[in-house]
């Protein structure tokens, strides 16, 4: 009997509370969202995320949020670099199917510095985002959203060419890099209290900041309206300075390092740039400034309540931590191996925390996430429906948010099936594709041939955790062990499943480079010998093969040759009999080359283009020393 009576007690304050849930839920207006993007802020530079060796970087801040929502341990970025990291969240689209997958692009593949000592060639990939994309920001704009940009956008081949973020769905954008203006000499002109100074130090300490103060303003400005805003740091990139002279002091001794007298560089290994950390302190506070607004603020369209609660926070970086530049060591982002530009866990893995309406507090979770996930899990939290024919690359988080982080199995894929496979292409720099799955990560070396670095195999598999027991147990996050010899059949099924998925996004690969000084078989065989002729607007070239079949042609082109943005596409060439490459120039080009690419995947260029490096030095365009299309 009391038994029941107890049941019946507690169906009744059940139904009452969801009966108050459902209340609360109805009466609350549209959810307003923040995405917090920071710039090369590590997985180990958030005190949160500390494991084995104490972090020095300190982030109050940051780590309160954390306990307001999930952290998440197993987050990724889309990509090892900025500018295809940004896109692919902004648009959905995996930056191998947007071929977009590096910073930069939109030009002629072509050697970076020395052509005698480069073995690979990048291949051609887009300088930005296409001028239509239906954005993130785009369908919020059209759902009543009101959508502001600050600081960084990168999605164009430089920060000022078009488009911008005002062309892709944002009704405000400001760009003001604030603090991290390059310093002369980041040992003078610290910060003062003068009135005059244009970095004056607050009350507390920290530098007047125009790019935090651009996002306080935008919310100002818009909280009687639902919105999004995109704030996208420019700390903690390059240059490595701080405004703060006594942020710089600080860590200095608490590093038990020696004043820095040396401007210039600094060589000591670790986490230990005091540079760096007081960097990482600003980040936090501004951040922190944010995140506090929205906490003491009331909401306009929700008498009695505060925006933090009806506001989704989404809080990560673009990519893994900068571990060094050219003379400076700036942090280190042990246990994970390398950092950005490399596709290692050290550079792709990041800080990700999410909180907001429903959401639970102060849940960690080990449950693998990817930025290219927000776009659809926005659109969900949201209510609103994905455009129509629009294709997003990511999966819906919010199922997971809003029932139980911890569990893996409600992110579901394509096929509505559990979701346990995740894939990076960096044809660049490092040249590597990756596949995670389960437990297991793949890495694809593209520079592998004739590699004088014994290490350099085509394969490598590392086992991450052991999920056997149904936690997440580190096994080798450090990817020191390879296991790509003794589990051949894995590595093999692995290979198979990340060319498919290649294959599917029509993704692009490097090239080997002909001019390379040292041995690399099959060099000697490449196609020469290129003569072209035009007619009208159809252009034939002829070659001579030299013992390598030529097996693709592609045409890269122009439109606007010589101007200040000048910026490059690729069009497939159509091969023919009797060595010949027929293509027709699309119209309004103006300069162009052609590339061909031998069954040894040798890529060579007529006309040849300079390196990029020399090509710069001189300040000069590639259509100089392209073909010229004459109307």
């Amino acid at each position: 009997m009391f038994k029941t009576y107890i049941a019946v007690i507690a169906s009744t304050i059940f139904m009452n509370c969801n009966a108050q849930n459902t209340n609360l839920i109805k009466d609350r207006p549209a959810s307003n969202v923040l995405l917090l993007l920071t710039d090369d802020l590590g997985w180990q530079d958030v005190k949160c995320y500390d494991i084995d060796e104490p972090s020095p970087y300190e982030t109050p801040n940051i780590d309160a949020f954390a306990k307001k929502g999930v952290q998440f341990w197993q987050a990724y970025s889309p990509a090892p670099t900025c500018a295809p990291s940004r896109c692919a969240i902004m648009s959905g689209n995996h930056p191998a199917r947007a071929q977009k997958t590096h910073v930069i692009g939109g030009a002629p593949p072509t050697v970076y510095a020395n052509k005698n000592t480069q073995r690979i060639i990048d291949p051609w990939y887009s300088g930005r985002m296409p001028e239509n994309e239906m954005t993130l920001a785009r369908v919020l704009q059209q759902n009543g959203y009101k959508t502001g940009h600050v600081g960084k956008w990168h999605m164009a081949n430089n920060h000022k060419s078009y488009p911008q973020p005002t062309d892709q769905g944002f009704d405000d954008s400001k760009s003001n890099i604030g603090i991290t203006k390059r310093m002369k000499n980041r040992l003078q002109g610290f910060a003062t209290e003068k009135v005059s100074d244009p970095y004056r130090l607050d009350q507390n300490g920290f530098p007047y900041h125009q790019n935090s103060e651009d996002a306080l303003s935008f919310l100002r400005k818009n909280k009687e309206n639902p919105f999004f805003l995109y704030y996208a740091t420019w700390l903690v990139h390059a240059p490595i300075h701080t405004r703060s002279k006594a942020l710089l002091e600080k860590y200095c001794k608490k590093l038990g390092v020696d004043y820095p007298t040396d401007p210039k560089h600094w060589d000591l290994k670790g986490q230990n740039n005091p540079f760096y950390c007081a960097m990482v302190e600003m980040l936090d506070y501004y951040v922190g400034n944010v995140f506090n607004y929205l906490e003491t603020t009331d909401d306009p369209r929700w008498p009695g309540h505060k925006l933090s609660e009806n506001t989704y926070i989404i809080f990560t970086s673009d990519n893994g931590g900068m571990e060094k530049h050219p003379g400076e060591i700036i942090t280190d982002n042990y246990p994970l191996d390398k950092g950005k530009i490399n596709a290692k866990e050290g550079g792709t893995r990041v800080p990700l925390l999410i909180s907001g309406p429903g959401i639970q507090k102060n849940i960690q979770s080990d449950v693998v996430v990817n930025g290219l996930d927000f776009y659809p899990t926005i659109l969900s939290l949201l209510d609103i429906e994905k455009p129509k024919n629009k294709h997003l690359d990511g999966d819906d988080l919010s199922t997971l948010l809003l029932k139980d982080p911890t569990d893996s199995k409600l992110v579901l894929n394509k096929e509505g099936k559990e979701r346990t496979t995740m894939m990076w292409h960096f044809p660049h720099s490092s040249y590597q594709s990756t596949l995670r799955v389960g437990d297991y990560k793949l890495i694809r070396n593209y520079d592998y041939k004739n590699n004088p670095n014994p290490r350099k195999t085509e394969f490598e598999l590392y086992k991450l955790y052991d999920t056997s027991t149904g936690a997440s147990k580190r096994v080798d996050i450090e990817e020191a062990k390879n296991l790509a010899t003794s589990d051949p059949e894995r590595a093999k099924e692995m290979n198979a499943k990340l060319t498919a998925l290649l294959t599917e996004m029509k993704a692009s690969y490097p090239s080997y480079n002909p001019y390379y000084k040292k041995e690399l078989e099959h060099k000697e065989t490449t196609p020469t010998s290129i003569v072209a002729s035009k007619k009208k607007n159809k252009v034939t070239f002829t070659y001579k093969e030299n013992g390598a079949k030529v097996v693709k042609a592609n045409l890269i082109y122009t439109l606007n040759g010589g101007h200040k943005y000048e910026e490059w596409f690729k069009a497939d060439a159509k091969i023919t009999s009797n060595n010949t490459v027929i293509v027709d120039l699309p119209k309004g080009t103006t300069h162009y080359i052609i590339n061909l690419i031998d069954e040894y995947n040798f890529l060579v260029s007529y006309p040849e283009m300079p390196t990029f490096k020399g090509l710069r030095a001189k300040k000069e365009n590639y259509s100089k020393y392209a073909l010229v299309s004459k109307k």
